[in-house]
């Protein structure tokens, strides 16, 4: 038996994901010590897990949706009331074993706040979780052959037949975290803080790269603040800032050339006043951590034994598939939306204070050469499809929400949501049905104007994140016996043919077929590469066994 010289790689591969919506419906009694409500003026929520439990093809997921309410007392004024909704869902997932590496994110696809009196409140919300299931694994390829040792007969004279792939083997596959402090000071034109009513954190611009020992992340934290003035009576003062951050997260075994597949989510949003110097509280203390879902992908070059024979042995071969991922593409792409709509009615409005986009995606589909269809959807979808155009093309919408003030001193708040749909396509060569890839999406830039009446225009950039692979499975050799040459079937071959090349013929499988060599067809016929054209003549020698 001959020797072979395996290598490991070490792949991450996507089994499956699964999504599901959770529906929560429920009444809110406002408390005795909080105002009558007049009318809902903005609505948030957010949804908290638990660790995911994994039972037998199952996902049990607990978790409970945090929802924030704005409104107008019925006196006049702000007041913000919060409450939760807990919620346990079973995913099933076909498959699942307990080694598997899973994920589970969620996306609010709507809150619906709505007032039944003044003393109570209708929450209405829809929640889409999406479990992902990756497991790592170790595939084996032999690459070489090894020190081929004479057994008597001679040393066995081999040829074989190499195959370069390009692999991206999955390097690093873990979660970390990365905090930011950052204190907020109010301008000297602002009146010191005497209550919270509001308070939002979102990230904007937030890009990582791998480096020798860690990860680099930077970005900004966007932080909105609503607050009562002291001595402002029922005035409502509002601060917006952007903070950038800069820094590292340690992770032993990054290099700088690797590929990163990498998602940032805050998992701690945290804004709170304090006094300054002087003992007023002018200050803000902004406390933000991040969730880093780091993969690090290594691309390297193998160069796979496909097939052996010999010249002088008959050689029993057993050959596998083995299956690797290769680098379609990674690329940032940005989407420009821009568009005008009406508000709805109401008082004149005389500024707008304040605009946020959430990307929503609806729908991702590859197209190619083999038709398309549309893959599941997702915020940070993994996901397979189908093919017709090389490219990845994306629907949905960015939903804005708009905070605005107006000259009616009884309702000065008010609040706008919209949906603006959006389209876009990234060139992807190659791409295939069972393309794999990874999107993550935000918001860089966004501008709500007031361009005339009660119309407003938005201009936003998308950043579209992704990166695509491809499983590519190629025929390798596992095992390779030796045994003696049948000389009887040697000496039926006759020894100089002439043969004119068939479709579908390479140089290596003519001259295994006619027991010679690569070699000696390119010197008998003298040719300059391997390279054959159908109908070409070839004088075929049989290379002759020495004793």
């Amino acid at each position: 038996m001959l020797e072979l010289i395996k290598r490991n790689i070490h792949m991450n591969r996507w089994k499956s994901q699964v999504n599901t919506q959770v529906t929560l419906d429920d009444d809110f009694i406002v408390p005795d010590t909080m105002s009558d409500i007049a009318q809902v003026i903005l609505d948030a929520g957010e949804v908290q897990l638990e660790p995911v439990k994994v039972q037998s093809e199952k996902l049990q997921v607990r978790g409970k949706l945090d929802f924030h309410v704005l409104y107008r007392k019925d006196e006049g004024g702000l007041q913000t009331l919060g409450g939760m909704l807990p919620f346990e869902e079973t995913i099933n997932v076909p498959g699942l074993e307990e080694k598997d590496y899973v994920s589970v994110t969620w996306q609010l696809e709507d809150l619906d706040v709505g007032i039944i009196n003044s003393r109570k409140l209708s929450i209405k919300a829809i929640v889409t979780l999406e479990a992902r299931v990756e497991t790592l694994f170790d595939t084996e390829a032999a690459v070489e052959l090894g020190s081929v040792q004479d057994d008597g007969e001679g040393a066995p004279q081999i040829e074989k037949q190499k195959s370069a792939v390009d692999v991206a083997a999955i390097a690093l596959r873990r979660r970390d975290t990365f905090r930011m402090k950052e204190e907020i000071t109010l301008s000297g034109s602002k009146p010191a803080i005497d209550r919270l009513l509001w308070t939002e954190m979102r990230l904007s611009g937030v890009t990582t790269r791998p480096m020798d020992g860690k990860i680099h992340i930077e970005g900004a934290v966007l932080v909105f603040v609503i607050y009562e003035g002291e001595g402002e009576g029922d005035v409502i003062q509002w601060v917006e800032e952007s903070l950038p951050f800069a820094g590292d997260v340690e992770i032993q075994g990054a290099v700088e050339e690797m590929i990163p597949a990498i998602s940032v989510r805050l998992i701690h949003r945290g804004i709170e006043e304090k006094p300054d110097y002087d003992g007023e509280m002018r200050e803000l203390s902004v406390d933000a951590v991040m969730e880093l879902d780091i993969r690090l992908y290594e691309e390297q070059r193998l160069e796979l034994l496909t097939d052996l024979y010999a010249t002088n042995r008959e050689l029993e071969l057993e050959t596998r598939e083995a299956c690797f991922d290769q680098l379609l593409t990674r690329n940032t792409g940005r989407c420009k939306v821009t568009e005008k709509f009406a508000l709805d009615g109401g008082p004149r409005v005389l500024q707008i204070c304040h605009s946020t986009g959430t990307v929503k995606v609806d729908e991702v589909e590859a197209k190619g050469a083999q038709g398309a269809a549309p893959a599941a959807q997702g915020a940070t979808p993994v996901m397979q499809g189908t093919a017709q155009a090389d490219m990845l093309s994306l629907d949905g919408v960015l939903e804005v929400k708009i905070l605005y003030l107006t000259d009616d001193d009884s309702q000065p708040v008010q609040s706008a949501v919209e949906n603006l749909p959006f389209h876009y396509d990234a060139e992807v060569p190659g791409i295939r049905a069972d393309s794999i890839w990874y999107l993550e999406t935000g918001v860089e830039q966004l501008t709500a104007v007031m361009v005339g009446g009660d119309t407003v225009e938005v201009k936003a950039v998308l950043v579209l994140d992704m990166l695509v692979l491809q499983p590519v499975c190629q025929t390798v050799v596992s095992r390779a016996i030796t045994g003696p040459l049948d000389r009887k079937k040697l000496q039926q071959m006759p020894g100089i043919v002439g043969y004119l090349v068939q479709e579908g013929d390479s140089l290596w499988k003519i001259a295994r077929r006619f027991h010679t060599t690569v070699d000696n067809i390119m010197t008998t016929n003298n040719l300059a590469s391997e390279e054959v054209r159908r109908g070409e003549c070839l004088i075929l020698v049989k290379e002759i066994t020495r004793e």
